[in-house]
């Protein structure tokens, strides 16, 4: 979990971060976002917050499949109690959509992707220059997009999907080590699944590039974008879907923060 105090232009001024714990998620939650807000040089106007899903925006309640304790968790207001800030919450990885294209590798673009690989696998859509958000703003999870038929069981209940491959948490149950000591052979086989997916994903959304941040990402770096961009060049084979580029996070490991700013930024 991480927390941080972000300007206006998009500057990260103060951050930290805490492994998530097992038990009392909430209260370790609240002393690290306290103590950011108390190093802030000025206080801030208001608060974003990226989560994973599903969400349910209309009681403002977030249950993270990563977070068994958090079921209907009223994280909105949970951190506006406690921050004293309006605040906004929505899944992290459309949080990261919208900070890469204030200030990051998106600048500019109207259709893409943003896809956050870390401990699962999260997705945000931006389409005609607008974040897609679905009947419960939900849309965008790539993450439990089928890539191996009748595959792994996944987290969600289902089989085959790009999380249970893909993830941090899969890639460690597989190989019993973090995924930075992951095999060339994992590395390599994580970037064909997800070209595979985003090859359906551009096809069904008219997509030209796609924005891959996230630590397992990130950190397997160019064999894994490499291997993505092959898939992708090989399954793509629309007429408009030559040129779909796949390119690291132009915020790198920091575009989680800074999205989350850019939502409260986009809320006010």
């Amino acid at each position: 979990m991480a927390a941080a105090v972000v300007s206006e232009t998009g500057d990260v001024l103060v951050r930290d971060r805490i492994a998530t714990p097992q038990r009392e998620v909430w209260p370790a939650l609240s002393r690290l976002v306290l103590r950011v807000m108390a190093a802030a040089p000025t206080r801030p106007v208001g608060c974003g917050v990226g989560c994973g899903g599903p969400m349910n925006p209309a009681d403002r309640t977030v249950t993270p499949l990563y977070i068994p304790s958090w079921k209907a968790f009223p994280l909105a207001a949970e951190v506006e109690a406690l921050t004293l800030l309006p605040t906004v919450v929505d899944n992290n990885a459309k949080t990261v959509a919208l900070g890469e294209a204030w200030c990051g590798a998106a600048v500019g673009v109207d259709n893409f992707a943003a896809v956050v690989m870390g401990a699962g696998v999260g997705g945000g859509i931006v389409s005609g220059g607008r974040l897609l958000e679905g009947r419960l703003g939900n849309a965008g999870h790539i993450g439990h997009m089928v890539v191996e038929p009748d595959g792994r069981n996944c987290t969600c209940g289902g089989k085959g999907c790009m999380e249970a491959y893909c993830s941090g948490r899969a890639i460690e149950e597989e190989t019993g080590r973090p995924p930075q000591r992951a095999p060339q052979s994992i590395v390599e086989r994580t970037g064909i699944l997800t070209g595979r997916a985003l090859a359906s994903l551009g096809a069904i959304c008219d997509l030209k590039l796609a924005v891959i941040g996230g630590s397992v990402a990130l950190g397997f770096g160019e064999p894994f974008f490499g291997a993505a961009q092959s898939e992708l060049d090989q399954r793509a084979r629309l007429a408009f879907l030559q040129g779909f580029k796949v390119v690291p996070a132009g915020l790198g490991q920091l575009a989680s923060l800074v999205g989350a700013a850019a939502l409260a930024r986009t809320d006010r």
